[in-house]
């Protein structure tokens, strides 16, 4: 699985939605069936600011369709993803699969 890590060397807001911007579209050009966005979830248990910041960003990638799906970390389960992992096996060997792990968002690309 295509993983973009936002969380090494704690970039500013704007430099990591400019990096995660630029990381899913070499997965689309690569053809990945899904993305991996190693966010974090805060300091503080509220959610971080990347975090808020790239929902918000794959939200409206959904809705302009440039993007399938999105969920979050604690929904990356076998029983809930049956469908994506029988498509691309591969996302089966993923480290943070059945740990609900709301530090990260998977991205499910066209």
């Amino acid at each position: 699985m295509w993983v973009i890590d936002l969380k090494e060397n704690s970039p500013p807001v704007d430099v990591a939605l400019a990096k995660f911007e630029i990381e899913l579209e070499r997965a689309i050009f690569n053809k990945e069936t899904a993305v991996k966005v190693l966010h974090g979830y805060g300091s503080h248990g509220k959610g971080g600011i990347i975090l808020n910041e790239i929902r918000t960003l794959l939200s409206k990638m959904k809705k302009e369709k440039k993007i399938k799906d999105f969920f979050f970390g604690d929904k990356w389960n076998i029983f809930e993803n049956q469908k994506l992992i029988l498509k691309d096996k591969t996302l089966a060997d993923d480290e943070d699969l059945n740990k609900n792990n709301p530090g990260i968002t998977i991205v499910v690309l066209n």
